[in-house]
């Protein structure tokens, strides 16, 4: 039986957890692939054409980029949901199962007959964890959403771009990758309660709270502070100097949020006037005279080159650093020492590259977890681990089950 094994002797945090993944595209692949980086089992349910991920994204060699990226180390199930006879199966991964998780519209997980209501009765300590646009219940329940309807309606396009330009998206499916991150905690939490009560649970885990929950600058301004929330570009709401700047090759940031920090500004650049100047006297003065200061540090910006400043910033302690590209940033010497991009081939040959979960755990070697898996690839593989013999697993195939 091929199993997927991250570890030999090494004691990863999840290892030994089994979990039954029907999630599909982004949000609900990105958290069980955090469980997989630890060590968990993750099974992942396919329809016969597979996840929609697979024939969606930046394609190399005919996979795409983005399945690879976010299905590492699991194992696929290639499985007809709908067809007579699933049940078995499904009964049997349900039993075996601690943690599942589904990012169905609500209402399709229970017609499916995959639903929390369906499965928990068979396995009372299943950790249940439902991934959606706006959850499970409420008046948006039942609407449909992707990344770019919940950046647009929990406020953050309108709260990215330029001042005199329109609501901006931000560059990466934020609110998946949340919602992702979020359903993976929200399973560690569980299973710690079921330690402790032996009981399962049903997670709600909405794109829309996630998302919102990632925005407490602007969220807290509004509902307590009672101001706007407005669009600032490459500054900061509240504070200055803080944003981008330019330099003669290119941008640089600088993140200036106190006077002990401006002072040192004022040192690094040779202007320690700048710290008695009645404008500059205070975070509120800075920012009041925002474009003034943001004159000023171009000014002695203008003729130094991008790492001349951020050398020269860093020395006097000013946190600050170039305006980098993603090809750039996944080349520099932290990105490499630190192994953040992990580069494999796949079966035929071509490149993929996934970013390994980030959170470190001591000593414990990291790259270890294993290339997304061809579609239906271990199938035979797991129902012979649930028991089913040769002659059942030809049946199912002749159903249209498998």
């Amino acid at each position: 039986m091929t199993t997927i094994t991250h570890s030999g002797a090494l004691d990863l945090p999840l290892e030994g957890l089994k979990v039954l993944d029907f999630t599909r595209v982004l949000a609900g692949p990105f958290g069980s692939a955090m469980l997989a980086d630890a060590g968990a089992d993750v099974i992942k349910i396919e329809p016969f054409e597979g996840d929609d991920y697979r024939h969606m994204g930046y394609q190399v060699d005919g996979r795409s980029t983005n399945f690879e990226f976010v299905n590492r180390g699991k194992r696929s199930v290639r499985l007809n949901l709908k067809a007579p006879g699933a049940a078995g199966v499904i009964e049997k991964l349900a039993r075996w199962a601690d943690v599942v998780l589904e990012n169905f519209k609500p209402g399709v997980a229970n017609r499916l007959g995959i639903g929390y209501s369906d499965l928990s009765p068979l396995n009372p300590s299943l950790v249940y964890c439902s991934i959606s646009g706006f959850g499970q219940t409420g008046p948006w329940a039942g609407r449909p959403a992707y990344d770019v309807i919940i950046q647009a309606m929990t406020g953050l396009m309108d709260l990215t771009g330029d001042p005199e330009g329109p609501p901006t998206l931000v560059g990466e499916s934020i609110a998946d990758v949340a919602a992702g991150m979020f359903a993976s905690w929200g399973v560690m939490a569980a299973l710690w309660q079921r330690s402790r009560t032996g009981k399962g649970r049903h997670l709600d885990v909405a794109m829309y709270d996630c998302l919102m929950s990632m925005m407490p600058t602007a969220v807290s301004r509004v509902v307590a502070g009672g101001a706007p929330a407005t669009r600032v570009g490459n500054r900061h709401v509240n504070s200055a100097p803080f944003g981008v700047f330019s330099a003669a090759d290119g941008q640089f940031v600088l993140a200036v949020a106190n006077d002990r920090l401006f002072a040192r500004l004022a040192t690094a650049m040779g202007y320690e006037l700048l710290v008695t100047d009645s404008r500059f006297i205070g975070n509120g003065n800075r920012k009041k005279h925002e474009g003034a200061l943001t004159a000023l540090i171009e000014a002695w910006a203008k003729d130094k080159t991008v790492k001349t400043v951020v050398d020269q910033l860093d020395r006097h302690g000013v946190p600050a650093g170039p305006v980098l590209s993603v090809e750039q940033s996944t080349q520099t010497d932290l990105a490499k020492s630190r192994a953040v991009v992990m580069q494999r081939t796949n079966s035929s040959g071509g490149k993929i590259c996934f970013v390994e979960q980030p959170v470190r755990f001591g000593d414990l070697p990291r790259g270890r977890s294993v290339n997304a898996p061809e579609l239906g690839a271990h199938t035979a593989d797991v129902l012979d681990m649930l028991g089913f013999s040769t002659n059942e697993m030809n049946a199912l195939r002749e159903k249209g089950v498998i």
